[in-house]
């Protein structure tokens, strides 16, 4: 135990000290909450909306099929195919972005990521931030660039949501100090933040879609787990009134 117990504070420690270092590495802005959930389905059904809309034609969500997006999401095979199916795709298939990998590559200088994992790569809060912190760039060869992740190759696809934002500079520096709404867009700030809120909650349902069934399972152990412990409690106190 003398040589355990060390080895697992330190292991904790480097884990602590690492996650800061981690988000600096980034490039960026104070993560801000997404307040992010998973159990508002009508909130899931919005963010499927908004990724399809915006989204799918650059990035697939290879580990997702069209048919488990319908079941999880309450929505029919029609509805599905008429409303969120861009590409021909067949109800079972995975959902593919029909962009060729070498047009993307000479585009973008590389081909966009698949977004099944990446709120589970990088954070709900992450995303959430990542979507709010785009700016106008005329130094960028795309027009855009980003304080989360600076220099992103990717242009700015909810820009007539949000509209446009430009970056006041620290006098006397090329560091961003905030971000200031020059050009509104269609939503109010407050309707973008939830709209982009939509949108982080899809993806991190992508990330774990098994997350649902297990919610819905949990209320069930813990009702277990309390009926157990009532008639564990109740037999107890049957061995034991003879003794007392």
């Amino acid at each position: 135990m003398k040589r355990i117990l060390p080895a697992v504070a330190l292991t904790l420690g480097l884990l602590v000290a690492g996650q800061p270092a981690a988000q600096a590495a980034e490039g960026g802005a104070a993560l801000m909450a997404s307040g992010s959930g998973v159990g508002d389905q009508a909130s899931l059904q919005r963010g499927a909306k908004l990724y399809f809309n915006y989204c799918v034609g650059c990035h697939s969500l290879k580990y997702m099929r069209y048919s488990r997006i319908a079941d999880d999401l309450g929505l029919t095979e029609q509805q599905v195919m008429q409303n969120l199916n861009f590409t021909g795709a067949k109800f079972d298939d995975p959902v593919i972005s029909h962009m060729p990998a070498e047009d993307a590559t000479k585009w973008f200088g590389k081909e966009p990521p698949d977004l099944s994992l990446e709120v589970g790569a990088k954070t709900a809060d992450w995303v959430y931030t990542y979507l709010n912190t785009f700016y106008l760039d005329p130094k960028s060869p795309i027009g855009w660039n980003n304080t989360t992740l600076q220099n992103a190759s990717m242009p700015f696809p909810l820009w007539e949501l949000q509209g446009q934002q430009t970056a006041v500079k620290k006098p006397g520096s090329d560091a961003v100090e905030k971000l200031e709404l020059s050009h509104p867009g269609k939503l109010t700030p407050a309707q973008y933040q939830q709209a982009t809120r939509d949108l982080v909650n899809f993806l991190e349902y992508v990330s774990e879609p098994a997350a649902l069934q297990r919610h819905n399972y949990g209320i069930w152990v813990l009702l277990f787990l309390a009926l157990f412990t009532l008639l564990a409690y109740l037999l107890k106190k049957e061995y034991w009134k003879d003794v007392h």
